[in-house]
């Protein structure tokens, strides 16, 4: 089982995210965040970075994330990102739909572009992935986009090529939407992610 660590604000939907009894026991560390640039976390596998976490403490935190990377460390990178701080970003900033579900002919935009890849071998299905989208990523040209908009905006990718260890990630926000008690969906994207992140291969 991977050593999983995550930055945590203290906010009430990361508190009860992360203190889920379904989820918690996948953490070793929960690292509360203005106390982050003075623990260790060497002795991680995984670094979860969730979303709605204060950007300047987030901008203080880059250096020690990347250096956790350059190691060959995972770091898991949940929610919009519109601050440039992640490898070679390009954040596409777009209006967001709450209620496409409601339309005629509903569909939510987004198509799985690596199917077969193996966080869709029994850990999440697209519709696990779905619920609404804040904007898209244009990621460098060697990542594995596993989920993506129509037009090829990146809402889940993998990038494994910009520094020495392994970037996952989304402009989903189920850490958000779980902890607030609403968005079914990031109940299920849990309950499949965080296996994958434990146990799952990678690539």
């Amino acid at each position: 089982m991977r050593k999983i660590g995550v930055i945590y604000s203290g906010n009430e939907s990361h508190y009860r995210t992360f203190h889920e009894p379904k989820f918690n026991p996948y953490i070793k560390k929960l690292i509360y965040h203005p106390n982050f640039l003075e623990t260790d976390i060497d002795d991680l596998d995984v670094l979860i970075v969730p979303s709605q976490l204060n950007n300047k403490l987030l901008l203080a935190s880059v250096t020690k994330i990347h250096s956790f990377a350059e190691k060959g460390g995972i770091v898991v990178v949940f929610g919009p990102q519109p601050w440039n701080w992640l490898p070679a970003q390009q954040w596409e900033e777009r209006p967001t739909n709450f209620w496409w579900w409601l339309e005629k002919d509903a569909s939510s935009g987004l198509v799985l572009q690596k199917p077969t890849h193996p966080l869709f071998n029994g850990y999440l299905t697209l519709a696990d992935c779905t619920w609404h989208q804040h904007g898209v990523f244009w990621p460098p040209e060697n990542a594995d986009i596993l989920v993506a908009t129509e037009d090829g905006g990146a809402v889940l990718y993998i990038d494994t090529t910009s520094t020495g260890g392994t970037w996952i990630i989304t402009t989903l926000d189920p850490d958000f939407h779980f902890g607030s008690y609403f968005m079914p969906a990031t109940e299920r994207f849990l309950e499949g992610f965080f296996p994958y992140l434990a146990y799952g291969k990678l690539l």
